[in-house]
């Protein structure tokens, strides 16, 4: 069992090679195992628009109903929120969702839900996976039954109690929603046909596609050339939505083609949130997050946390209480009064309703809290595919002791998740390996783009 390995957010691997139906019927007997051994009876089931991924959900939903469990598989495929959402509103004890999430095309993976409607939180993660080993049960369809669920219905009328719809339905321009070829292709569209806004929602890439267009589907520039292209032709406030392949990440395109990131999103989103809903609590941020969000976050007199990367630890910190916002940095943003989960759709129509609320651009916004907290954001992020996890290992070793680049003087490390190099001005360096394929991350927030290009620059060379 030794080649099935759980990362920051589930179990994810290549269709095929690893990722079969076989080793998918095994987590999930790891899974059904740890459901009734705490009493459970209900989960629910649902999966994206990757390569046979209806399949590898039925699949799994036939294990967990071999246990005895009543299981809900999804009628389609749906955004991993929107399953998430499923869990708590039908009241089910957990949660499966078959993605790979932002991954490249080859890949997919089995996401854990807890019953609160959110990522399965670490512990969870450990005892689900103490439980692999056992032979997976028979499905017998004589006995065993799968009922199928839709709740867009009901999800759209969650959103309408969170959001202020007055301020919605006065706006009567266009939001453009890029959804990747994901699971989140319409469900903006719908959302705002079941609200009757008079919003035009202009929608790209909405059928689905299991290569994505010919990119990975994460909202990140080298992703977004159509819709930044698309934009440029837009002026003023309109703006695109961009979510990944199972629509729990955020990523935004300006009027004009600009990309605007998740940094941005985030500090957008808690200045909205915490001074024109007037909301409280506290802030939680991955290691990798900008440090415009810390600041902004003190000079609002709120409190910050930083976890090591992946959501579950955000969720464990939203189910202690207490917590407005929290993210990380791949897009992928949480608000205490929806879910303990990510979720790309509500977040668009949040960043929406700032527009609306604030009769200013998201550009103008983010330059305004720059302003605020004295520090200019320029950020990037270099994925560099190494042969193995040993030669990540070995990069990680070797970056353990800081140097100079690009003639920023190191201050300090941060060792938290990867190893951080932090400069003299306030900008970073962090080196740190994927949890999910042989990729080593390398992320760089300076004060000026041509820094971030050249501290970036210079790490590739060291990094070799």
């Amino acid at each position: 069992m030794a080649s099935i390995k759980f990362g920051t957010d589930g179990w994810r691997d290549v269709i095929g090679a690893n990722f079969t139906f076989d080793n998918v019927a095994k987590v999930a007997q790891a899974y059904a195992d740890y459901l009734n051994s705490q009493g459970a009876k209900r989960v629910v089931v649902g999966y994206d628009t990757r390569f046979q991924a209806g399949k590898f959900a039925e699949r799994a939903a036939q294990v967990l109903a071999a246990n005895g469990l009543e299981v809900l598989l999804s009628k389609s495929h749906v955004p991993t929120p929107v399953l998430s959402f499923a869990v708590w509103h039908l009241k089910a004890d957990g949660g499966v969702m078959i993605t790979a999430s932002h991954n490249p095309p080859e890949y997919l993976g089995f996401k854990i839900k807890g019953s609160y409607g959110g990522a399965a939180v670490p512990a969870l993660v450990a005892e689900v996976e103490k439980k692999l080993g056992a032979e997976p049960r028979a499905f017998d369809p004589a006995r065993h039954k799968l009922e199928r669920f839709d709740v867009r219905k009901p999800y759209y009328d969650h959103l309408m109690g969170l959001l202020d719809m007055d301020a919605l339905r006065a706006y009567e321009g266009v939001l453009y929603h890029d959804s990747m070829g994901g699971a989140g292709g319409g469900w903006i569209a719908g959302f705002a046909k079941h609200a009757g806004l008079k919003l035009e929602v202009r929608g790209l890439h909405e059928v689905p596609d299991p290569m994505f267009y010919g990119v990975n589907p994460e909202p990140i520039p080298a992703n977004q050339f159509t819709v930044m292209a698309v934009l440029k032709a837009e002026e003023g406030r309109t703006f695109a939505a961009v979510t990944d392949g199972d629509a729990d990440r955020i990523g935004a395109v300006l009027a004009g083609g600009a990309n605007f990131n998740s940094h941005q999103i985030f500090a957008v989103l808690l200045k909205h949130l915490a001074l024109r809903r007037g909301l409280k609590g506290r802030v939680v941020k991955t290691f990798s997050v900008s440090r415009v969000v810390e600041l902004l976050a003190k000079k609002l007199g709120v409190e910050v946390q930083t976890t090591p990367i992946g959501f579950k630890y955000i969720t464990d910190e939203m189910l202690k209480g207490g917590v407005l916002i929290g993210g990380e940095e791949s897009g992928g943003i949480g608000v205490d009064i929806h879910l303990p989960e990510r979720d790309g759709i509500f977040n668009a129509l949040l960043l929406l309703e700032a527009v609306v609320g604030s009769g200013k651009g998201l550009g103008e916004q983010f330059a305004e809290i720059e302003a605020e907290v004295g520090f200019k954001h320029s950020y990037d992020r270099l994925d560099l595919h190494l042969p193995s996890m040993e030669h990540i290992r070995a990069v990680v070793e070797k970056v353990s002791s800081p140097r100079p680049v690009a003639g920023q003087k190191v201050v300090g490390t941060d060792t938290l998740d990867g190893v951080k190099w932090l400069f003299e001005d306030g900008g970073w360096l962090l080196f740190r390996a994927s949890g999910t394929e042989p990729v080593l991350r390398v992320y760089c927030e300076m004060q000026s783009p041509e820094l971030v290009k050249a501290v970036l620059a210079e790490a590739k060379k060291l990094v070799g």
